[in-house]
């Protein structure tokens, strides 16, 4: 295996791994693997929402939860979490915690999702332009209206989350 950092482990339905393969694969065969997601909040309680940068594969210039992507193979959860949020979003913080875990199916393109919270940060001022075109903080009632008016402009996970009624469920 040359490169790690494009490799997953598929698991079993009980979130065991079975084996290691390149994340397109895993997508390809709809195979269980793991992901995470970070949800920022400033200090006001709105969730920090990124607008995907229109070079991205999957979803272009659609609005997305704050941070996500893949663990990796020998990579902790958490340590994955940490890696995303500096890559995506230039924060390098260790003050995340765990609020949820998902179980994979395919609502969540067959990924056990592991959600961090990250509170009371007012400014992301360094978003990777790879990774995001831009960022905004929005209220609960404001996704609200982006959920009911322009469902199309956001990513299937957000709307996924917000249905689940996950997204403004801090502890």
């Amino acid at each position: 295996m040359k490169n790690k950092l494009n490799y997953v482990e598929v698991v079993d339905d009980f979130d065991r791994p079975l084996a290691k393969m390149k994340i397109a694969e895993a997508h390809r065969q709809s195979l269980k693997h793991r992901s995470v997601i970070v949800l920022l909040y400033n200090s006001c309680g709105q969730l920090y929402l990124q607008k995907r940068s229109t070079a991205k594969k999957q979803y272009p210039a659609r609005w997305d939860v704050s941070a996500s992507g893949h663990v990796f193979v020998t990579e902790s959860r958490k340590d994955a979490a940490l890696r995303i949020l500096s890559r995506e979003l230039g924060i390098q913080t260790g003050h995340i915690k765990e609020l949820e875990k998902i179980e994979a199916s395919s609502d969540t393109g067959y990924e056990f999702i592991t959600i961090y919270i990250f509170k009371k940060i007012n400014v992301v001022s360094g978003p990777n332009p790879d990774e995001v075109e831009l960022g905004y903080y929005y209220s609960a009632s404001e996704l609200d209206w982006l959920i009911r008016e322009c469902r199309e402009l956001l990513t299937p996970t957000l709307v996924f989350l917000h249905d689940l009624e996950m997204l403004y469920k801090m502890k």
